[in-house]
């Protein structure tokens, strides 16, 4: 197989263009090639008179052929080995104590699916509820606000984490031989075909809640229990090793003995981040980002990111994604971008506002909303207890939840006020139960909102109308990352307690639903070969 690599694709490209621009490139007629197939696809829109797709493609001729013409291919391309599926060291004999996976996010459900798949047959402990009655409880929250918030069943806990209500967005940064294996697995339990093709992939959560549910019922076909409403409360050791759990369900505590335990929380799990404070395990205070979600029209974003091309059916709602040095060393930037989306009431603790992005599959409504972070480090938040940033970002959303009229409503106020000038065509906030006309500053730290107010302008030369008055600013976003992080050595196992893997957002490891899930697969891969080589 060759890949061809970065060609560029008119939007209206088809099969037969494929393989005749692959005929073109490797010098052979269009009847030599005896497949060709889309490997990566994404938009160029950097010309707004020229937007264009770029392609990788993959080209099977008759092996012989193959290696001869790819002695001659320019730097775009080369041979390439297709997708294998990552060998699993088998354990000849199993311990006589199941592996515990505490959470059911992205981290916790791929390390889920590999013990399973090894045959350890985990058990998983998940403080929030399935995805269905999450739903509901959910739903019921963003109807009536406050009076129906449920502390164990919301946007942060429950089956598939908080990225189930974000949009699904599926890209990262990192590079890493697990990635193919998380999109590939999503496809596999029910997720859009292009998603292992698309340079942007996404699966939107109107249909990422059915995968969820679909891998947790395929895992429990190998012999793992998923329990819900399972809420840890302490991890226990002794001689430097975990010794057993303390969990509460149904109002009783239980304890149970595990020997390895792969700790997947989240990074809204401020009470365990307390317990294991309180139980002198190690945090270290990490850097993370606060701000707000801003919205604007998605044709406004469509218009300015494509050009003309805007409307064309071939093109998907368009995002962006900023960042700037400011002179003050502030960094702002945005984040997990949610075009054709809606902001989202995501608070895990009462009395609190917490603003996130969702997007569902197709992308549809009138808005497009992004993050508007601020960088701050541990200078910031005011004290140098290991657990001064969870407090800082605790302040923000108990002071929005107070000025946004203690309902649940969030403040919002549009960029015009912000930057002091005349507003008009305002955005209709997507935000429900609602919001309460409130300057930033008022939950804010002031650095904070001066470091947006300074970016703004900066962003709006690059993308024409980000700044404009009637854009609208909903706050607050608190939980970009998670602002502690627990230490490991190079098998993943925790600094305080062998037996024990800290992994995902919670941990400090990971930032999204991929690089989540990439390192919940190396946990669990560095578990099983540890396990592999005892057995041995």
């Amino acid at each position: 197989m060759i890949r061809l690599n970065n060609i560029k694709a008119p939007l209206d490209f088809d099969d037969a263009w494929m393989i005749r621009s692959a005929a073109r490139i490797l010098g052979v007629k269009p009847n030599r090639i005896n497949k060709c197939t889309l490997a990566r696809q994404s938009v160029d829109a950097r010309k707004k008179d020229d937007v264009c797709f770029v392609l990788h493609l993959d080209v099977a001729l008759d092996k012989s052929e193959e290696t001869l013409v790819s002695r001659l291919l320019p730097s775009q391309g080369g041979l390439h080995t297709l997708y294998k599926p990552p060998d699993i060291p088998k354990i000849p004999v199993l311990p006589d104590k199941r592996p515990v996976v505490i959470g059911f996010g992205p981290a916790g459900m791929f390390a889920s699916l590999l013990l399973s798949e090894a045959g350890l047959s985990p058990l998983v402990l998940e403080r929030g509820k399935d995805a269905d009655t999450r739903l509901a409880d959910i739903e019921a929250y963003w109807s009536n606000g406050s009076t129906s918030f449920s502390p164990e069943s919301n946007v942060q806990f429950g089956e598939g984490g908080a990225g189930t209500f974000s949009d699904g967005k599926l890209n990262t940064g990192i590079k890493d031989p697990w990635s193919e294996f998380v999109l590939r697995s999503f496809v596999r339990f029910g997720a859009p075909q292009e998603i292992v093709t698309d340079a942007k992939p996404h699966i939107g959560t109107d249909r990422l809640t059915g995968v969820v549910k679909n891998l947790r019922q395929y895992i429990s076909s190998l012999g793992a229990d998923v329990l819900f409403g399972a809420k840890v409360t302490r991890i226990v050791r002794s001689d430097g090793r975990v010794r057993s759990l303390i969990y509460e369900k149904d109002g009783h505590n239980q304890e149970m003995l595990c020997d390895n335990v792969i700790l997947a929380i989240g990074h809204s799990s401020r009470d365990t981040f307390a317990q294991l404070h309180s139980d002198q395990y190690t945090l270290i205070p990490k850097p993370f980002s606060i701000g707000a979600r801003i919205e604007h029209p998605q044709h406004l974003i469509d218009i300015a990111q494509y050009g003309s091309f805007a409307g064309h059916p071939r093109l998907t709602p368009a995002d962006y994604k900023l960042s700037c040095h400011l002179p003050s060393g502030r960094s702002v930037y945005t984040f997990c971008m949610c075009p054709g989306g809606q902001v989202v009431a995501a608070a895990s603790e009462p009395e609190s506002v917490v603003t996130n992005g969702m997007s569902r599959y197709a992308r549809d409504a009138a808005n497009a909303n992004s993050a508007l972070l601020v960088g701050i480090s541990p200078e910031d938040f005011g004290s140098d207890h290991p657990l001064a940033g969870m407090f800082l970002q605790r302040s923000i959303e108990q002071r929005a939840f107070v000025v946004g009229g203690g309902s649940g409503h969030a403040p919002c106020q549009s960029v015009g006020s912000l930057l002091h000038c005349k507003v008009r065509n305002e955005v209709i906030p997507s935000y429900r139960p609602g919001v309460a006309d409130c300057p930033m500053d008022r939950f804010l730290p002031s650095y904070v909102v001066d470091s947006m107010r300074e970016a703004l302008p900066l962003f709006g030369r690059r993308i024409r109308g980000f700044d404009s008055s009637g854009a609208m600013l909903t706050g607050p976003e608190t939980r970009s990352s998670s602002p502690v992080r627990i230490p490991r050595d190079s098998r993943y196992v925790s600094i305080d307690a062998s037996g024990l893997y800290p992994c995902g957002e919670g941990a400090g490891y990971a930032g999204g639903i991929t690089s989540a899930a990439v390192d919940g697969l190396r946990c669990a891969h560095s578990l099983i070969c540890t396990l592999a080589e005892a057995a041995l």
